[in-house]
């Protein structure tokens, strides 16, 4: 039993659930054809590979509009169940770092705080484990 000789094509992730293409492949272009995800040149996408030709533009946008459903469908329920949970934090929100004071004095809690090693603005002291007190500076 030799098997017949596989074509291989890539195409673009974009707009492509990988549930949806991975189960109409095979109803499009036959139970030998599989995919899988693969990155050509730096952009993500699928490799298929199939006896035959590959799918055609209306195939390729039937799976598009049925990855939207399920995209759509998804973000639905995530909505509904998170509708009565309040946020934890507001996403995005700004963090004040620093305030440019108009004195210019160069005194105050600013001057106080200690850099880390990320070069953020800590309000705490070195950690004990680390052999240094904060209650002696």
């Amino acid at each position: 039993m030799s098997s017949a000789p596989m074509n291989r094509y890539w195409i673009p992730h974009l707009d492509i659930n990988k549930k949806v293409i991975t189960q109409e492949l095979q109803c499009y272009l036959g139970p030998e054809a599989t995919v899988r995800p693969y990155t050509r040149e730096g952009e993500d996408g699928y490799l298929i590979t199939t006896p035959g030709p590959c799918l055609t533009d209306e195939q390729i946008d039937d799976i598009c509009r049925k990855s939207k459903e399920i995209w759509e469908r998804q973000a639905a329920a995530k909505a509904q169940q998170n509708a009565d949970k309040p946020l934890k934090r507001p996403l995005h929100q700004p963090v004040l770092i620093s305030k440019s004071s108009g004195s210019g004095s160069g005194s105050g809690e600013g001057s106080k705080r200690r850099s880390s090693r990320r070069g953020a603005v800590s309000k705490r002291g070195y950690n004990d484990r680390r052999g240094c007190d904060s209650s002696r500076n």
